[in-house]
């Protein structure tokens, strides 16, 4: 088995993670633990995709089968971080904002932070494509 293809995911969420952490400390001039997780600038999810679909791209060749299954989960990806996880923070958003008019006091809050914005999903896919180069440079064939 060829080690990149094990080692692209993991080491572009390695490297995302903390990139988008100090992102997100800047911005709020303060350590922002708690913005760790869904949302952010960039997309760890599309920058994951991504990566493994531009390896497999210049491994294999984007007339390989590989590459257009990548593609397509990266579609999936993209579709799912820009609108059903941003339809899932604002219904969080709404139910919050009704526990607290009504004063509930079971109530645990809701993350309302779920989606991408379309510059948080590029970030992610050129943070991606990056990185499959870089790591397609770093372990050579295979």
């Amino acid at each position: 088995m060829d080690i990149a293809y094990l080692v692209t995911p993991l080491l572009t969420w390695v490297t995302v993670g903390p990139i988008k952490f100090l992102i997100n400390s800047a911005k709020a001039r303060k350590w922002a633990f708690n913005l760790v997780g869904n949302g952010g600038f960039p997309s760890n999810h599309s920058a994951v995709v991504s990566s493994m679909a531009t390896l497999i791209a210049l491994r294999e060749g984007i007339g390989h089968p590989a590459f257009g299954v990548a593609v397509t989960l990266c579609f999936i990806v993209i579709i799912d971080a820009n609108s059903l996880r941003q339809h899932v923070g604002k219904q969080a958003a709404a139910i919050n904002r009704l526990a607290d008019e009504t004063g509930s006091k079971a109530h645990h809050w809701l993350r309302e932070r779920m989606g991408h914005t379309l510059v948080e999903i590029a970030g992610g896919l050129c943070t991606g494509i990056a990185m499959g180069h870089l790591i397609h440079a770093l372990f050579g064939r295979g």
